[in-house]
């Protein structure tokens, strides 16, 4: 008997999480049917999405608004695919503020069963999320091993599955080696540039970022720059990064993994936008440095809310406060090339943290993917 699941993503980070569910999926399920919406990996997985991933692809209240009746739309006409073809589970993978409009849609109208994949972040802001969730899925998977224990109080059943950055394959040592000489990068320092995989975000971060590394390279005159394109802003980027940059990164297509992946292991320290590229970094080893800025009232909105004293990763999941952030109106470029410079003659006092964050994500355990697939298939099992 064929299993009808329909997967939804909505940015690119979900895109990974549901390519590698779908894997883990197929995998143990000896026959497997997937539609939704999804993006590259997705596709890779088996999935025609029935628009493209990069309508949803927003962030921000301010963002958002624009698109609000857009959104409504596509809300309505995923949730009448899921009603008509009826599937066995719905995977909904990260942003809320459509997946679980989809899912009220759907439960509204069936007992369809819904699974999400990331859990909110009631640790940070609005913990009331967690007893609203359990009303509307009947199932979730976290990332991180700290969640469930939010979840679970609420009875809402939550798996940790690990994250998939704790088992993703690294560039090897000739492969960084090669990177280098490629572009000819001798001992001088390599920043690694990574302004977010959102138009929104690109269009707030990059020249601010640019003007970061402007005061960065008075200090250190040599330094090279990289700057891998997040799919979907490839066309952004090229735009702003010829607008009088002080400096010229190389730019890596999206298309590239191999070389993004060469250039992630190759830096010596990166400044990066807020968000789970900070994981990446840990991975990699790479000292960091981030910084995130949003639209004003956006972030008026979520300082208010907020409940914890810092949004990096890292930093929360080693239960430490070692890589540094510059956010909102704290988000000025000389105090960001300062720190830069500071991280790059000290990234070992982060590297301890960024190798606790991995083992307590999944290094060395089965392949997060896999352990979600494993989970999804217990849940429509014990109904």
């Amino acid at each position: 008997m064929t299993l009808k699941v329909f997967v939804i993503a909505g940015e690119p980070s979900g895109d990974r999480l549901g390519g590698a569910v779908m894997a883990g999926l197929s995998a143990l399920a000896d026959d497997v049917e997937f539609r939704g919406v999804g993006g590259a990996a997705m596709a890779e997985a088996g999935l025609v999405s029935q628009f493209p991933m990069s309508e949803l692809s927003l962030m921000g209240i301010a963002e958002i608004l624009p698109k609000y009746f857009h959104l409504k739309r596509r809300i309505r006409e995923v949730a009448e695919a899921i009603l008509d073809w009826k599937p066995d589970v719905v995977v909904t993978i990260d942003s809320p503020d459509f997946c679980l409009r989809v899912a009220d849609l759907v439960k509204a109208r069936s007992d369809i069963r819904i699974c999400h994949y990331v859990a909110p972040t009631v640790w940070a802001w609005r913990p009331g999320r967690a007893g609203k969730l359990a009303k509307r899925v009947d199932q979730l998977l976290a990332l991180f091993p700290f969640e469930p224990p939010y979840f679970e109080k609420e009875g809402l059943r939550c798996d940790f599955v690990g994250h998939p950055v704790a088992t993703e394959e690294l560039a090897s040592d000739q492969e960084v080696a090669d990177f280098r000489a490629r572009h000819g990068i001798g001992t001088e320092p390599l920043v690694l540039i990574l302004p977010g995989s959102r138009k929104s975000e690109v269009w707030m971060l990059a020249m601010l970022f640019a003007e970061a590394m402007g005061h960065f390279s008075l200090h250190h005159p040599k330094a090279r720059y990289v700057l891998p394109m997040a799919q979907n802003v490839e066309n952004v980027v090229r735009r702003v990064v010829k607008s009088d940059w002080p400096v010229q990164p190389i730019l890596i297509d999206a298309s590239d993994k191999a070389e993004k992946a060469a250039a992630f292991r190759a830096a010596d320290v990166a400044l990066a936008a807020s968000g789970t590229v900070s994981l990446e970094l840990a991975a990699n080893d790479t000292p960091m440095v981030i910084a995130y800025r949003m639209n004003r009232l956006t972030e008026m909105i979520i300082k208010r809310k907020l409940l914890i004293d810092t949004v990096t990763l890292v930093n929360l999941v080693s239960e430490t406060r070692v890589v540094p952030e510059f956010l909102g109106t704290d988000c000025i470029p000389q105090k960001i090339a300062a720190s830069l410079s500071h991280v790059l003659n000290t990234g070992d006092d982060q590297r301890a943290a960024m190798k606790l964050t991995m083992e307590r994500l999944g290094r060395g355990q089965e392949d997060p993917g896999l352990r979600a697939a494993r989970a999804i298939l217990d849940g429509i099992a014990q109904g």
